[in-house]
């Protein structure tokens, strides 16, 4: 039976991202935008060396972000063993509950 992750039930809020599939993409589309713009300005096409090289930069943006993302450690990069957290109603009527007794 495959293995299934424990979903919280409020994703868009709390959802992990796999950052390191993330860099490894950015790496990939840097690598290519650069050489496309190279590619293109040695063949004398200097709008598409512009666009490759726009795409660099914006590929190079979102490279530093994800880098700076996996740098601040687990709370922005859980792994398999931080367990999902609780949807916010449920800390507040949880907390209730404790002040209550």
């Amino acid at each position: 039976m495959p293995m299934r992750l424990i979903r919280t039930g409020d994703e868009p809020i709390h959802a992990r991202s796999p950052l390191r599939m993330r860099l490894g993409l950015a790496t990939w589309g840097l690598l290519w935008t650069l050489g496309g713009a190279v590619a293109f300005a040695v063949a004398g096409r200097p709008g598409w060396a512009a666009a490759c090289g726009a795409l660099a930069v914006v590929t190079l943006i979102d490279l530093a972000l994800v880098i700076r993302h996996i740098r601040q450690g687990p709370h922005y990069q859980p792994g398999r063993d931080v367990p999902p957290y609780a949807p916010i109603a449920e800390r507040r009527r949880s907390r209730g509950r404790r002040q209550a007794r």
